[in-house]
């Protein structure tokens, strides 16, 4: 048992003494002006993943190495690298700005989809402001009509109809939130809009009901002289909807909204032919 601990002691001595060893020739050698050196340690740490020391090196290259050889190389794999390290937003930049150095490169086109795709990793959930999102899909549109045929248009478009998705539903939670806050105008021409905008949506149901609902309490609680013109558009509105959806299970309550808007129009033409 001692003998065991013993061995035990003397391996951690000896990989402490490595570490730390291997910090001090690391740091050594980022402080040097073996460049070549340096390339090929970069290099190295890449294939390995470690990412982190790859990223030191390259960064010292690009300072030094500029229009020298293997430059493109370093600039290239500095993006992977940042890649590799989930700094996208950095990731993005370094590929935006490799294409424009590198225009005619045969990795050209994979450094636009780089920067596109960087920017997809950035778009948060759809619940956060989705100024990324719309970045990403921009970048997206852009690559594809710059390169129509590439292999990555499949995984571009599976992507594009995610980042649509994530716009649909804050769009659709925006509006809701104007009914749930009894804002009903705002969520009245708010639904519309979704409604216009997204006419496939999986929500156009739920929309069309909340616009229904919404109508009729702005219209119900509008002045008499413009109550009887919104109260008519809640009778269309749930001709469209009983169209649409028969079996919805929301069509008891849209015949509610609907029967209540008739009554009321009934109700303001008896007091107007009076």
């Amino acid at each position: 048992m001692q003998v065991m601990k013993t061995a035990l002691k003397i391996a951690f001595i000896a990989l402490i003494t490595f570490v730390i060893t291997s910090c001090g020739n690391f740091e050594k050698l980022l402080k040097g002006h073996d460049f070549d050196a340096q390339y090929a340690a970069a290099m190295k740490y890449y294939e390995q993943r470690n990412y982190t020391k790859a990223i030191q090196l390259f960064e010292n290259l690009i300072m030094n190495y500029h229009g020298k050889e293997n430059a493109e190389n370093i600039s290239w794999y500095y993006g992977m690298c940042l890649m590799g390290e989930k700094d996208y937003y950095s990731a993005g930049y370094q590929f935006k700005n490799y294409f424009k150095r590198y225009p005619y490169s045969e990795r050209a086109e994979e450094a636009l989809y780089m920067a596109a795709t960087c920017k997809y990793n950035e778009s948060p959930d759809y619940f956060l402001d989705q100024r990324l999102t719309k970045e990403a899909i921009q970048e997206y549109e852009s690559y594809v009509d710059r390169y129509p045929s590439s292999v990555h248009i499949p995984e571009i478009n599976t992507r594009l109809d995610e980042l649509r998705g994530k716009l649909m539903r804050k769009d659709y939670d925006i509006a809701y939130g104007y009914y749930l806050t009894e804002n009903y105008n705002a969520a009245y021409v708010s639904l519309q809009a979704f409604l216009n905008n997204y006419p496939d949506s999986p929500f156009r149901e739920e929309a069309m009901f909340y616009m229904l609902a919404s109508g009729y309490e702005f219209g119900i609680n509008s002045q008499e002289d413009k109550m009887r013109e919104r109260l008519q558009q809640v009778v269309n509105d749930f001709d469209r909807f009983a169209t649409l959806f028969k079996d919805s299970s929301r069509l008891s309550k849209a015949q509610d909204f609907y029967t209540k808007a008739r009554a009321a129009i009934a109700a303001l033409d008896a007091k107007g032919s009076k």
